[in-house]
């Protein structure tokens, strides 16, 4: 497993981490005991970053870390976000108030003293106006709560007004084959302010695995279901925004770039991590099976550029049109 700096925090973390969505809910049902196995996996294949939030499973995947934590010696890194959990998710709602009762509650959740870093978890956009949020922030760092912060956006215009504030170390961006957006400008800003970039949905909510079908049916609880065009919470959080058909189309065409020694969930892990601006890629996994595949991305070198070409031409022709500008 590679490492890389996280930002300005002191983090070497892995560039393939385990993001927890999977195990705390909205994919259907979970099993405990094999989530509990992928995670173990993860800390045996050199992950050392958990990415998780206090409204997946309410928390559930925050009390699985824990858990990971009492039975493993093992050091590793959780980052966590909040904001969420407010309804109506609306920008007054990031209040001091709110702020300090969430960590709190992240904090008794993980069974912490301290958060490694706490994320705003995809705030309204009037948030990133308004100074007195990351003020909150600040102070949860003061008075040791908290060891840095981060935000995690939904658009590019989110993240660049973001990294204006100096004491944001990361920015947790959906990065992936077909949102590729963030590396035409952004990228080169955040290496500029020495901030970190997490890469998330990096397998388009599973459809970059090459495993999904066009009869293949997803629980009621699963977002691919509800979610598809935005019903629960911003529509590019399930495939990317991609229309399902489209997804599974395009798939097929990048299936010619995948040299044989890959499969494509690690041909599409291994081109986000082409790009060096990116601290590391955030696959979900909920089988040691899964872990070791998305693993296996962070052991091998760079793709070379024929590849990287060729994806973006794909891109160009048959996914920007319909995300480039809205994300």
């Amino acid at each position: 497993m590679q490492y890389r700096r996280l930002g300005k925090t002191s983090f070497d973390v892995s560039v393939v981490s385990f993001g927890a969505w999977a195990i705390g809910g909205s994919w259907g049902t979970t099993d405990d005991v094999q989530s509990m196995a992928a995670l173990e996996r993860a800390l045996d294949r050199g992950i050392n970053f958990f990415d998780t939030a206090d409204v997946y499973g309410d928390g559930h995947s925050e009390r699985l870390l824990a858990a990971l934590r009492r039975k493993r010696s093992d050091p590793f890194f959780v980052a966590t976000k909040i904001g969420r959990r407010s309804q109506p998710h609306v920008a007054s709602a990031y209040s001091r108030e709110n702020l300090v009762t969430y960590t709190e509650r992240c904090l008794t959740n993980l069974k912490s003293e301290v958060l490694d870093l706490v994320q705003l978890h995809c705030p309204p956009t009037d948030v990133y106006y308004m100074p007195e949020v990351f003020g909150v922030l600040d102070d949860l760092v003061k008075v040791g709560k908290v060891r840095h912060y981060g935000v995690s956006v939904e658009r590019v215009e989110e993240a660049l007004k973001a990294i204006e504030f100096p004491g944001v170390a990361s920015v947790q961006i959906v990065f992936n084959i077909f949102r590729q957006r963030p590396a035409d400008l952004f990228f080169a800003r955040a290496q500029q302010k020495n901030v970190g970039i997490l890469a998330r949905l990096p397998l388009s909510s599973g459809m970059l695995t090459g495993k999904l079908r066009a009869n293949t049916r997803f629980a009621a609880d699963d977002h691919r279901e509800f979610n598809r065009h935005g019903a629960a919470f911003d529509r590019g959080e399930t495939f990317s925004g991609v229309e399902y058909a489209l997804g599974l189309s395009v798939v097929e065409e990048l299936r010619a770039l995948v040299p044989s020694s890959l499969s494509l969930s690690e041909f599409a892990l291994a081109w986000i991590l082409s790009h060096e601006a990116v601290s590391c890629a955030i696959p979900g996994a909920r089988t040691p099976e899964q872990v070791d595949e998305n693993a296996r991305a962070g052991d091998g070198p760079p793709l070379p550029s024929d590849q990287l070409a060729g994806v973006r031409a794909i891109y160009e022709a048959r996914i920007q049109a319909q995300v480039h500008q809205r994300w």
